[in-house]
């Protein structure tokens, strides 16, 4: 099944492959992380006008990852592909995440962006890691925690340099 590419008619019959795949925008031509990591601004802007902002949001970021890893892990069965490009629930939790401890400021926002793309894209370790230890959905999931994880630390001594 390596040659299966998903349509948004596909997705939309699989409402747990549609929430994986970022609500479509897994399907993006190239670079669909990117792409799934944008999906989590506009809800986080949603979420922090509605006041679900600091540990709060990071609360409901944890019962997102639980739910992720069975959404990845469903997606990646439906597909038959491990760990698909496509799959993006994990950009837009681990996104989410850094956005709970940043700013509510255009530039740390673009910041966070940044930083977390660079480590998710690069893998540095220990993501790389964990990236080809662990399998599944809680591998799907675990790596761009992790990659939170370092951005927060990065945008920290940032501020503590700056």
């Amino acid at each position: 099944m390596a040659d299966f590419k998903p349509t948004f008619s596909w997705l939309k019959q699989k409402p747990l492959c549609f929430l994986a795949f970022g609500f479509g925008s897994g399907l993006a031509p190239f670079a669909p992380g990117t792409f799934g990591t944008m999906v989590a601004l506009p809800i986080a802007f949603i979420l922090y006008l509605l006041g679900l902002t600091g540990w709060w949001l990071a609360l409901v970021c944890v019962g997102l990852f639980v739910w992720g890893i069975q959404i990845c892990s469903h997606a990646e069965n439906e597909l038959g592909i491990a760990d698909y490009g496509g799959i993006v629930w994990d950009e837009i939790v681990a996104m989410l995440l850094i956005l709970a401890f940043v700013p509510f400021k255009w530039h740390w926002w673009l910041a966070a962006f940044i930083v977390f793309r660079f480590f998710d894209a690069v893998k540095p370790w220990p993501i790389k890691w964990f990236d080809a230890r662990v399998s599944g959905g809680l591998g799907i999931m675990l790596d761009d925690i992790i990659a939170a994880f370092m951005t927060l630390m990065v945008l920290n001594i940032a501020v503590w340099i700056l």
